[in-house]
């Protein structure tokens, strides 16, 4: 079933992205920078903290974000010694986007590699709350899956934040289950 699927992922309405754009979101540590610039602006610096990264390897993702359109630069501002510092803010562009079927690989690779990495970051696995389901599907059924997922994730991603609001991630996935064929 899910070898048939017509478009990627939830967003087959989306607007199909180029090669250049697909090949910029199909990296975990790219993916990471976006969803740590999602809220606030953060200069290379920053990120290369948070990332616990090389400061010259995130700028060379950086740039490829910005070149992409996935990350604007912000007001230059000056830093603690003086420096000229650019933060950085995520456009959400990725959300608008569907990738062609020659990058859903290196995407689910990399989506699934920032799951985990965020999962490790939260010590106490009694904060990750989930679910597991097996279902048999047919061809209609798994589209109507999958069309539940966009709608949810669509809501989501409209949803503004609420007083008191703490940052939180939805990962959504269905996929063929070789263990009960």
């Amino acid at each position: 079933m899910a070898e048939q699927r017509s478009s990627e992922g939830f967003k087959d309405d989306r607007t199909l992205a180029t090669e250049a754009e697909a090949k910029a979101v199909a990296s975990a540590v790219r993916l990471r920078i976006l969803r740590l610039c999602l809220d606030q602006a953060l200069t290379n610096k920053e990120i290369a903290l948070r990332l616990g990264s090389n400061p010259a390897t995130v700028l060379h993702h950086v740039r490829k974000l910005v070149d992409t359109g996935f990350l604007a630069p912000q007001e230059e501002r000056i830093g603690a010694r003086g420096a000229r510092e650019i933060p950085y803010l995520a456009t959400r562009k990725s959300w608008s986007l569907r990738l062609g079927e020659e990058f859903w690989s290196d995407m689910s690779t990399a989506m699934i590699d920032v799951f985990q990495t965020d999962v490790a970051q939260l010590g106490d696995p009694a904060k990750l709350n989930l679910g597991r389901l097996g279902l048999r599907l047919n061809e209609e059924q798994y589209e109507e899956v999958n069309h539940r997922f966009k709608v949810l994730l669509n809501d989501l991603a409209g949803m503004e934040p609420g007083p008191g609001a703490r940052p939180f991630s939805v990962f959504l996935a269905i996929h063929p289950d070789s263990s009960r064929d």
